[in-house]
């Protein structure tokens, strides 16, 4: 007997990534990989941050890498102000003094996530053009995550947060709306 799995299709999550001198291939291939699982928009790829075609990324995205769109970008500040232009809430996740819980940040949808280095973080260039930082609670000894594991956990919360707005309306915050022209909109 064989069994039959479905898996839904969602519509895409209104999540821009930029990934900036990231430089792990496997890293990367991850992010392909985690960015399919939740249907982002684009993934950019700036800096020294590797790109497909490449054995290490193909590796670790199984595929994924043909299914995301993506684009190489070689000027991560232009692609943050256009993203800007068109609504973006340009959000870094970085640990910084400012930075805002994730579990608490009730995101302005659509949201252009940025990611840097995994040893030096995002540079100060880049954080100044965001508009929120958001961080991930570390409770453990150790005050960070792998890029690539810090990156599905934002995403995957994103994704609850978009796909269940009632829970976001209990929380107070405003409820998405279909615009009739694209994804929802927070009001």
């Amino acid at each position: 007997m064989s069994k039959s799995v479905t898996h839904e299709r969602l519509a895409e999550l209104p999540v821009a990534l930029i990934l900036d001198n990231v430089r792990s291939l496997y890293n990367v291939g991850a992010f392909f990989r985690t960015a399919d699982a939740v249907c982002i928009e684009t993934l950019y790829l700036s800096g020294y941050t590797g790109s497909p075609p490449n054995k290490e990324i193909t590796k670790t995205a199984l595929g994924a890498e043909t299914t995301v769109a993506w684009e190489r970008t070689p000027d991560p500040v232009a692609t943050l102000q256009t993203l800007r232009g068109r609504g973006y809430e340009l959000v870094a996740v970085e640990t910084t003094e400012s930075a805002v819980d994730l579990f608490k940040w009730q995101p302005s949808f659509p949201v252009c996530l940025l990611f840097g280095n995994e040893v030096e973080g995002t540079s100060p260039a880049l954080l100044d053009l965001c508009e929120t930082h958001v961080q991930i609670p570390m409770l453990g000894r150790k005050r960070s995550l792998n890029v690539a594991t810090a990156g599905g956990v934002v995403l995957y919360e994103l994704l609850r947060k978009y796909r269940y707005p009632v829970e976001r309306a209990e929380l107070g915050a405003p409820l998405l709306v279909p615009t009739g022209d694209g994804p929802a909109r927070s009001r």
